[in-house]
């Protein structure tokens, strides 16, 4: 059976093992590379991990993201007369309906390392800013050229090509504020400075732009297994890899933390994609017109869905087990990676399958 507890509860049980002392790490470059350039993991033999039940994680994932959007209505620019348009399209974009997996994740990394959420709130912020300047790049007509993203109209459909690109560089611009003087303010500044350079990678060459120059060159090559996980791994799990790092940073996570957490986030975010990428144009996906993470990726996928369905557990799966290093305090977190996988809706997750996590001693 899984152990059953309150949201509150929750909380309080992953900040419940915080260790007295941490490294305060600061390097000149991060260590996390994109997937591609990993050595494979060993390959999970169990049959699926048990962590927080899914309800708990539900009510997390609700109430977070309200904060989170509570925040952001908060942070993001008001429309005035004289902004020529650009406060509303930042609004737009920033504030539509979506999961905030992103910024959750932050919250519930830093929530593992009992981090007060005042402190943690604005870095997730700043990376759903990062991520909703990213969505309003990548519909553009140069680029996925898509007429809708998350059932609107796409940025520039509304407010026309000019003022999107305006709109996701003054998103650009609040979050790298937000992360430079707001997150911790009062803080150490090598703090700062090192989820500042958490971004800089997840958006660079070796992020999201490398992996929008990729998708974006030989369109007509076939893209292959190999060439859409490598695009995911930039896109994607960049995105993710920043999100878990700023939690981590602000919890003065030791380096084998961090490495943990970083695994953790590069499979979660890959697996996540391969999910997304099969669900869309369903009923239960993206509605047609809305781009693809990954140009002609979803024919590619669903020409091997069982395969490509097995790829996502093994993925999600061995997500979990990096997790291992913090014990049963994860279990919340684990609970998410499992949920945003839709693997939590498994008869063996229900039933409480072998434990990935065992207590912390």
């Amino acid at each position: 059976m899984a152990q059953r507890f309150s949201l509150p509860t929750a909380r309080r049980f992953s900040n419940s093992v915080v260790k007295s002392s941490r490294l305060s790490i600061v390097r000149s470059e991060p260590f996390w590379k994109p997937i591609f350039m990993c050595p494979p993991a060993p390959t999970p033999v169990r049959l699926g991990p048990k962590a927080a039940p899914p309800e708990i994680v539900r009510e997390f994932l609700e109430s977070s993201s309200r904060e989170v959007e509570d925040e952001l209505r908060r942070l993001l620019p008001i429309p005035s007369q004289g902004d020529g348009g650009v406060a509303s399209a930042v609004r737009y974009t920033a504030l539509a309906p979506g999961k905030r997996i992103r910024p959750v994740l932050t919250l519930a990394v830093a929530d593992l390392f009992g981090v007060p959420r005042g402190e943690s709130l604005g870095g997730a912020c700043a990376i759903e800013m990062v991520h909703a300047c990213s969505l309003i790049l990548d519909d553009l007509p140069c680029m996925d050229d898509a007429d809708l993203r998350r059932g609107l109209p796409a940025n520039h459909r509304v407010h026309g090509e000019a003022t999107a690109v305006l709109a996701a560089f003054a998103l650009l611009n609040v979050a790298y504020g937000l992360l430079a003087g707001g997150v911790a303010e009062g803080g150490e500044n090598n703090l700062r400075a090192a989820m500042a350079r958490s971004v800089r990678w997840a958006l660079g060459i070796e992020g999201v732009i490398g992996g929008q120059a990729l998708d974006l060159v030989d369109e007509a090559a076939a893209p292959g297994r190999e060439r859409l996980e490598r695009i995911h791994a930039l896109k994607t799990a960049s995105l993710f890899i920043a999100s878990v790092e700023i939690g981590a940073v602000l919890g003065r996570a030791t380096l084998a933390e961090r490495h943990a957490l970083n695994a953790f986030a590069q499979d979660l975010g890959l697996a996540y994609q391969i999910c997304d990428d099969l669900l869309d144009g369903t009923d239960q996906g993206s509605p047609p017109g809305e781009a693809a993470s990954v140009r002609h990726s979803n024919p590619v996928l669903r020409a091997n869905s069982e395969g490509a369905q097995r790829r996502v557990e093994e993925l999600a799966y061995r997500a979990v087990e990096h997790l291992t290093i913090f014990g049963s305090r994860a279990l919340l977190l684990a609970g998410l990676a499992l949920h945003a996988t839709r693997l939590d809706r498994r008869p063996e997750y229900e039933q409480g399958a072998p434990d990935l996590l065992p207590k912390a001693r």
